[in-house]
């Protein structure tokens, strides 16, 4: 698994991408289709149509790195039936740890909570 300690934005593209892309196709996606800006030091996950590979890019201050993963049997989660409007979906470090490892809860129900904003630890009086 791909591992850090920080809190990072994982944004999963919820359409099935040809695995023979590379940087400069996943890189385009992310600019083009997911409107974001990949030296942003997010990660960015994408699968194929059959869901047995996925591709997770990020850029690591250095350069960008892609980390792929290839299943011999089953299929990982159907992120693309959960479809949004910008074809990002938004995930959690634990989110994108639980699909690579082939979780068949993942796309189908939020598994982590809502983030926190400043306006829930307000108490009032």
């Amino acid at each position: 698994m791909i591992g850090t300690t920080r809190a990072i934005a994982v944004f999963a593209y919820a359409a099935p991408v040809d695995m023979r892309k590379s940087w400069e196709g996943l890189s385009a996606l992310v600019r083009n289709e997911l409107r974001r800006d990949i030296l942003a030091g997010e990660f960015y996950l994408f699968t194929n149509r059959r869901r047995t590979r996925a591709k997770v890019l990020l850029f690591d201050g250095t350069g960008l790195c892609i980390y792929m993963k290839r299943l011999d049997k089953g299929c990982f989660a159907n992120l693309w039936a959960r479809g949004t409007s910008d074809n990002a979906l938004p995930m959690t470090m634990s989110e994108l740890s639980l699909f690579l490892e082939g979780s068949e809860f993942v796309g189908r129900r939020p598994l982590s909570p809502p983030a926190l904003t400043l306006s829930d630890l307000v108490v009032s009086a």
